[in-house]
């Protein structure tokens, strides 16, 4: 039975990068937040600085700005991670000749994303890399109607060999060709 199904589960939200931002905005946002509404009321309230001294008029108006806009982007990233936005899995099973793939989406009627493919629609494996500034390193199903669906999550490029040695195993497994994008 385990030769003829296989599962990769698919990490989503819940990293270490998305801790550490949405934990550093909130601590950021509030210094400034409260900041610029020391320089408004001439009151104290960070104990580490004294910004009373600053002048409300821009200096205290902008320090509320960004606080406000960076509370508001960690509220956002602890969201997600509540959520768990993007996690599921892939399921790859012979015995019914599909592939599904799972993913968990933002609350609503479409909260559960589940895509399902024939295997005698899928073409291929493919593996595209890019490098540079912002490196790429992703592997697709490809359909014989030249569509490619990702099937690695978002997330820290993985060296090469391991990217090559999960595409060739997953290809290996569903008796399909690996092509490179």
């Amino acid at each position: 039975m385990k030769t003829e199904i296989r599962q990769d589960k698919i990490v989503g939200s819940r990293r270490f990068s998305n801790y550490f931002w949405a934990f550093f905005l909130c601590i950021g946002g509030l210094s400034f937040l409260l900041a610029g509404m020391s320089s408004y009321f001439k009151i104290n309230l960070l104990p580490f600085a004294n910004p009373t001294e600053l002048v409300f008029i821009p200096q205290g108006l902008v320090m509320i700005f960004y606080g406000t806009l960076s509370l508001s982007i960690s509220l956002y990233i602890f969201v997600t991670l509540l959520w768990d936005i993007g996690s599921g899995y892939n399921e790859y099973n012979k015995i019914e000749n599909l592939v599904k793939i799972v993913r968990k989406g933002f609350p609503g009627k479409n909260r559960e994303i589940l895509l399902t493919y024939p295997l005698t629609n899928i073409r291929a494996i493919g593996i595209k890399i890019s490098e540079g500034l912002n490196p790429k390193r992703s592997i697709y199903l490809c359909l014989k109607d030249n569509r490619q669906i990702p099937l690695t999550p978002v997330q820290q490029p993985d060296t090469i060999s391991n990217l090559e040695e999960e595409a060739a195993d997953l290809a290996k497994f569903l008796n399909l060709n690996l092509e490179n994008l």
